[in-house]
C-alpha cells in the first residue's frame, strides 16, 4: 500500500505495510519518545541526547527531530505537555528515505474529543447554555445484574469446534454459557459508544482535521473487545433494534436483521450533524487455534454541514486461545477511511499483537494525506486506550541529506472509559453496553429487548427447556434390548386436534 507524499516532499512515496516499520509518538513522564513499530519488531528513542534512526523508501530522506515544546498541552489521560531538555530524533528505514517528524509548539485547532456538548442535538462547547437542564433527561441503568454462576462443562469449545476447521461457523450452535446477554444488533450499536468524537469531527476547522477525528472513531469501536470475549445471540430475521440517545447524545439508530443466510444487519444512525449507516456481514472459520472473523460490508459517514462522506471497511479479528488457555481477541490489517468529497484518505494499520511482548499489543499507527498525498496528520495509539494525533506543521529543507517533517505536539483525540472492576461480576459491559436492553416504551415488537431468553439471561433467570407437545422422549421399548437407545416417540393426538380445529395446545411461536 503506497504513499504519495506529492511534490513538496521531492516524490517521496512512504509505504505502510504489514512488513514495514511505522512511526508512533509516545508521551513518558515529561519526555517526547518517539518509536517505529512494526509487526515483529519495535524501536524507540528514549535517551535525553539528539538521536536518530531512517527511515528509507526509494531515493529521498525525512527525518524525525524532537523539539522542545514550550506550550503545554491539558487532555484526559495525558501530562502537561513535552519538556525535553534535549533535543532527540528518531527516523524509520524503509527502502532508501528517512521520515521524521519534530513535535513543537501546538497551535493546532484540534482539540480533546470530550470538550463537545451535545444534549441539545447539535454540536456546542460544553460550556453552553443550550445543554438540556438534567431534570429532561431520562435516567438510564448504570449496571446489570451480576451473571450466573454456570458450572464448568467437562467440555471447551474445542470439543464443538474441532470438527469445523476450515468451515464457515456462522450458523454452529454455541452453548449458552459462552454468551452474553445482548444481541448482535445492540452489540452493532456500542461503535457509536464513542459518537462525541464524530460531534468535534463537525467542528474541525478543515476536512483532514475532520478525518484524523472520523479515524479515532473507527478505532474506539473495538475498545470494547479486549475485555469482552463473549458471543452475542444471534438475531432472528426480521428482529429490530433501536436506540435514541437524542435527549443525552444527540443521536438515534435503527438496526435490522434484514437476511439470515448470509446473516446481514443493515444499520442507520443519525444525529443533526451526520449521518452513519452500514450494511454489516462477515465470514468466521475455525483455523485450529483460533477463529477467525472477516468482516464485510462497508460504513458510510456523511457530516451534513460540509457534505464530506467517508467510507471505510472493518479490519480482521481474530480470537485466540480456542484450545487451551483463556481467551483473547486481536485486530489486524489495514483500513482505508476515503473522503470522496475532497480525496483525502486515511490509512490505519493494526498491527498484530505478540503475547509475550507487552510494548507490541493493540498498536494502531496511520496517516492522513490531503488529496495530493502530502502527509498531514500522524495518528498513533492502541484499540483498547487512546489514540494521538499530530498534526505536520512545515516541511524543512534538507537537514543533513535528509528531509524533514516537523509536527505538533500529540493531542489525545480519543481516550477510553474503563469500566469498574465490578464490571467483571457482569459480563465486563461498560456503562454504555448496561444501557444498551434496558426496557423501554413504545418500542417495535420486533425489538432485541423483547426476547425472551436475552432477557431471562440479563436476569439470571433459568431459560425454561422446551417440552414438545406431539413427542415425548422415552426408550422404545419395541426394540429393547437391541436397541437402548432414548427417542422422540409419537404420543397421538395431534389428528384429533386437527380433526376438532383445537390447536389450544400450540405454543405461539410466529
Amino acid at each position: 500500500m503506497q504513499f504519495d507524499f506529492g511534490p513538496s516532499c521531492a516524490g517521496l512515496r512512504g509505504s505502510f505495510s504489514k512488513s514495514r516499520s511505522c512511526r508512533s509518538v509516545h508521551r513518558i513522564g515529561k519526555r517526547l519518545v518517539i518509536r517505529g513499530a512494526s509487526e515483529g519488531r519495535g524501536t524507540g528513542v528514549e535517551n535525553e541526547e539528539e538521536s536518530s534512526s531512517d527511515h528509507e523508501e526509494g531515493d529521498a530522506t525525512i527525518s524525525v527531530i524532537p523539539r522542545r515544546n514550550k506550550s503545554p498541552i491539558a487532555s484526559e489521560g495525558r501530562g502537561t505537555g513535552v519538556e525535553n531538555e534535549e533535543e532527540s530524533s528518531s527516523d524509520y528505514e524503509e527502502g532508501d528515505a528517512t521520515i521524521s517528524v519534530i513535535p513543537r509548539r501546538n497551535k493546532s485547532p484540534i482539540a480533546a474529543a470530550e470538550d463537545v456538548d451535545v444534549s441539545n442535538g447539535t454540536v456546542a462547547p460544553a460550556t453552553s447554555s443550550s445543554a438540556i437542564p438534567a431534570a429532561k433527561k431520562r435516567q438510564r441503568r448504570t449496571r446489570i445484574p451480576d451473571k450466573p454462576y454456570l458450572r464448568i462443562m467437562p467440555w471447551n469449545l474445542w470439543t464443538i469446534l474441532k470438527n469445523y476447521i476450515g468451515k464457515e461457523l456462522t450458523e454452529i450452535p454455541i452453548p449458552f454459557n459462552f454468551c452474553e446477554p445482548l444481541s448482535m444488533l445492540q452489540r452493532l450499536v456500542e461503535d457509536y459508544e464513542y459518537s462525541e468524537i464524530l460531534d468535534k469531527a463537525a467542528m474541525a476547522s478543515d476536512s483532514c482535521e475532520q478525518l484524523a477525528y472520523v479515524a479515532a472513531f473507527t478505532v474506539s469501536s473495538y475498545a470494547t473487545t479486549s475485555n469482552r470475549t463473549a458471543k452475542p445471540f444471534n438475531p432472528l430475521l426480521g428482529e429490530t433494534y433501536e436506540l435514541d440517545r437524542t435527549d443525552d447524545l444527540g443521536w438515534k439508530c435503527i438496526s435490522e436483521q434484514v437476511s439470515h443466510h448470509p446473516p446481514v444487519v443493515a444499520q442507520h444512525c443519525e444525529s443533526k450533524n451526520w449521518i452513519c449507516h452500514q450494511e454489516f456481514s462477515m465470514t468466521s472459520s475455525f483455523k485450529g487455534k483460533y477463529l477467525q472473523v472477516k468482516p464485510l460490508g462497508m460504513t458510510h459517514l456523511t457530516f451534513l454541514s460540509s457534505g464530506n462522506r467517508y467510507t471505510w471497511k472493518k479490519v480482521t479479528t481474530n480470537v485466540n486461545n480456542i484450545i487451551l488457555g483463556k481467551l483473547w481477541v486481536d485486530h489486524h490489517g489495514d483500513m482505508e477511511i476515503v473522503n470522496h468529497k475532497t480525496g483525502e484518505k486515511c490509512v490505519l494499520q493494526f498491527i498484530p499483537s505478540e503475547p509475550f511482548s507487552p510494548s507490541k499489543q493493540r498498536k494502531v499507527t496511520g496517516a492522513v494525506m490531503n488529496a495530493k498525498r502530502e502527509l498531514v496528520w500522524v495518528l498513533n495509539g492502541t484499540w483498547d486506550n487512546k489514540m494521538e494525533a499530530s498534526k505536520v506543521a512545515e516541511k524543512r529543507s534538507q537537514v543533513k541529506g535528509k528531509q524533514v517533517l516537523e509536527t505538533e505536539a500529540p493531542v489525545v483525540v480519543w481516550q477510553r472509559r474503563w469500566p469498574p472492576l465490578e464490571a467483571e461480576k457482569y459480563y465486563n459491559f461498560s456503562e454504555f453496553a448496561c444501557q444498551l436492553n434496558e426496557l423501554e416504551e413504545g418500542v417495535a415488537p420486533t425489538d432485541s429487548r423483547l426476547r425472551p431468553d436475552q432477557r431471562l439471561m440479563e436476569e439470571g433467570l433459568p431459560v425454561p427447556q422446551y417440552e414438545p407437545i406431539w413427542f415425548k422422549k422415552e426408550m422404545d421399548t419395541s426394540m429393547y434390548p437391541i436397541d437402548d437407545s432414548v427417542y422422540h416417540l409419537y404420543k397421538g393426538k395431534y389428528w384429533e386436534c386437527k380433526e376438532k380445529q383445537n390447536w389450544s395446545v400450540c405454543p405461539d411461536i410466529f
